[in-house]
């Protein structure tokens, strides 16, 4: 007898009970569930019909969801615009929904400059050049754009090394 691949295993009990499942771990978008369910083998029909019964029960809201990934990412880990909406729109959030719950997410460059601050402090007596550009590289990866890393930096290391001459 040929065994199944697992892709084309019918999986074990029903959409709604994965999908709550999966919601339990965290919040989650409609299109987010959705690829999840049907990447599990669940029939495109049933995860419909599970997903729309979880949105009226108020269980799943892409508002909600991209309003808490929009605090967490910026206000907690501080993150730069770009980042925050590569993330919403990885999940699936509709730009209408994403650009809305962005509004949120304050000003970005005082959000740099918090980051810039709170790791120019961790630099020590290093050389201006090489704190700048530790600082720079690391407000580009979290998704601040050049300018407004740039004035960050500046600002965090004239503070935190008031005596070194700004780099370029």
């Amino acid at each position: 007898m040929k065994k199944q691949r697992r892709d084309q295993a019918r999986p074990r009990g029903a959409a709604k009970e994965r999908a709550l499942g999966l919601l339990a771990v965290r919040w989650r978008s409609r299109a987010e569930l959705d690829r999840r369910l049907r990447r599990a083998g669940f029939d495109p029909e049933e995860v419909g019909s599970a997903i729309e019964d979880l949105e009226s029960a108020g269980l799943v809201d892409d508002a909600r969801f991209a309003r808490e990934l929009v605090a967490d990412r910026a206000d907690r880990r501080l993150a730069g615009d770009r980042a925050v909406r590569y993330a919403l729109r990885a999940k699936g959030v509709a730009e209408d929904v994403a650009a809305q719950a962005m509004e949120a997410a304050g000003d970005e460059a005082e959000r740099a400059l918090a980051l810039a601050r709170k790791r120019a402090g961790r630099l020590g007596p290093s050389e201006p050049e090489a704190g700048y550009r530790r600082l720079y590289g690391l407000l580009l990866r979290r998704g601040f754009g050049p300018s407004v890393a740039r004035e960050a930096c500046r600002q965090a290391l004239r503070e935190a090394l008031p005596e070194a001459e700004e780099p370029d």
